[in-house]
């Protein structure tokens, strides 16, 4: 196992997270799973993510924001955004242009691309079923058989109605919370895949919330495959209130209109 020290931690937090700089972007610790977690409208996070790409060298990527299918249709050629995204089917996807990732393609070389996105009518089951219904791998193996602790439980169903701008009723955030799990889940069970397939390192694109060493993919992973080394660096508007994550760097925000504003 690569990058020990970062197993090393209590309640699901990180040891030793420290906040780095962009320069510490160009040789980050070596692991088996490096997530790259991010906020998606942010330029100066996807250029981040791009610079340690380019340091990682990584064998894989796995893409929150692709399907296993889109990825499959990866075009070898990879030196047009507009083609790229054309054979991604980006268009219409809801995530920002894809002129922002395209640097992070670029920047991975030959890697091989993994899709990891839940589709919408497995994300309704869980919603409705629980996460455990919806996964289509070993639901226990991954930590989604057991229910959550109550404050473990409430701490996630808060984060869930703040997220969501207050504009949703209470009591849609239990499934709200299990939609989450299995996307945190689903992008563990990736991972894990082409780590197999390729040997590793695998670099995970997903937003900071997924990176979380507390309950997102560090955690899923933890459960599945708990020698598996996995480092997690979170790109920020603003300085976190816990050390959430293994590193961390904080950028501008990203120039954007209240996203709440409309809902008020």
């Amino acid at each position: 196992m690569r990058y020990a020290a970062v197993l090393m931690f209590s309640l699901g937090l990180p040891a030793q997270a420290e906040q780095i700089t962009a320069s510490r972007l160009d040789a980050l610790p070596v692991a088996d799973v490096i997530i790259l977690g991010e906020t998606h409208d942010n330029p100066h996070h996807h250029a981040g993510q791009a610079r340690a790409i380019a340091g990682l060298r990584p064998a894989a990527l796995v893409w929150e924001m692709l399907t296993g299918t889109q990825a499959l249709r990866m075009p070898e050629r990879r030196v047009d955004a507009g083609l790229v995204a054309e054979a991604l089917g980006w268009e219409g996807s809801g995530w920002p242009d894809f002129s922002l990732y395209f640097p992070l393609v670029q920047a991975a070389g030959a890697a091989r691309h993994y899709g990891a996105a839940v589709p919408r009518a497995e994300a309704r089951r869980a919603f409705a079923e629980g996460a455990a219904a919806a996964f289509v791998g070993d639901a226990v193996a991954f930590g989604l058989a057991a229910p959550l602790r109550p404050e473990d439980q409430a701490a996630r169903e808060a984060e869930q109605f703040d997220a969501h701008c207050g504009a949703m009723p209470m009591d849609m955030m239990r499934g709200m919370v299990e939609a989450q799990r299995l996307r945190d889940a689903e992008l563990a069970r990736v991972a894990l895949l082409a780590l197999r397939e390729t040997g590793g390192p695998v670099v995970v694109i997903a937003g900071s919330g997924h990176a979380r060493r507390d309950q997102g993919i560090p955690a899923a992973l933890a459960s599945a495959a708990p020698t598996v080394g996995v480092l997690s660096l979170a790109f920020l508007e603003a300085q976190p209130v816990a050390p959430l994550w293994d590193l961390w760097l904080v950028t501008p925000p990203a120039e954007r209109e209240d996203p709440c504003a409309s809902l008020q």
